[in-house]
């Protein structure tokens, strides 16, 4: 058995606002499936498709607080691509985020709700990713992170060190995910988390199943009568165990 990653949710005080910034940045659709919840995904996309982690902004009525734990980081081609694009998120609403990161050839900023995301200087191992270049996650043990996400999906560890640990699809398409050791436990619910969705014909019961018993923990969030199932990691990153599709 095995499953996925297929969205982002990301948590926000106006979905439909915040869900236009982010299909401008990343030149992506925006649909809604109903109120509260704004999607986002290429245009032309058919989901699922590893191509893209596509993004479901989710109205909530918390603002944030705390420095988030996960946050996107975007590819860029060139040292004038980047500053163009620093230029253009500005005038979207974006603004300059210091997070501690010192001189650093990569721009930190944050949303108009103040989630931070990086703009990379040019890359060579994001060329191909689109312009979500990685997911990022702050942990304190990127390799026990890397043992339990290389057995939850089948996406392929490409590298783990007690620095970080990099997956990506197993098509080697689409962006990475990398889990970088940080200082600091978590302490506030994520505004951005993963969603799985097991392959069609799976079973979304023995899929849970698999993965409490790798370490994944149930989470009462007060999502009431729902078709997921949420879960955290073994360092508490909530995500979502959606039905096969």
């Amino acid at each position: 058995m095995a499953t996925r990653l297929v969205q982002l949710a990301m948590d926000a005080l106006d979905d439909s606002a915040l869900g236009r910034f982010w299909a401008e940045v990343l030149g992506w659709g925006v649909e809604s499936e109903g109120p509260g919840v704004t999607n986002l995904e290429p245009l032309g996309f058919v989901y699922p498709d590893p191509v893209a982690v596509c993004i479901d902004v989710v109205r909530v009525p918390e603002p944030k607080t705390v420095k988030g734990r996960v946050h996107i980081d975007l590819a860029t081609t060139s040292a004038a691509h980047q500053a163009e694009l620093v230029e253009r998120l500005g005038v979207l609403g974006a603004r300059p985020a210091d997070v501690g990161q010192g001189d650093v050839p990569w721009t930190v900023m944050a949303d108009p709700e103040g989630n931070e995301f990086c703009v990379l200087e040019p890359r060579e191992i994001y060329r191909d990713t689109g312009p979500m270049a990685a997911v990022v996650v702050d942990c304190v043990d990127p390799r026990a992170m890397a043992r339990f996400w290389g057995e939850a999906m089948d996406w392929t560890l490409h590298e783990v060190t007690d620095a970080q640990a990099v997956l990506r699809s197993a098509q080697g398409v689409g962006p990475y995910l990398e889990f970088i050791r940080t200082p600091g436990a978590k302490t506030a619910k994520n505004r951005l988390h993963f969603d799985l969705r097991p392959y069609p014909g799976e079973d979304q019961a023995a899929e849970v199943a698999r993965l409490r018993a790798l370490g994944a923990v149930d989470v009462e969030l007060g999502q009431g009568d729902v078709p997921w199932t949420v879960l955290a990691d073994p360092e508490g990153n909530e995500f979502c165990v959606l039905t096969p599709r």
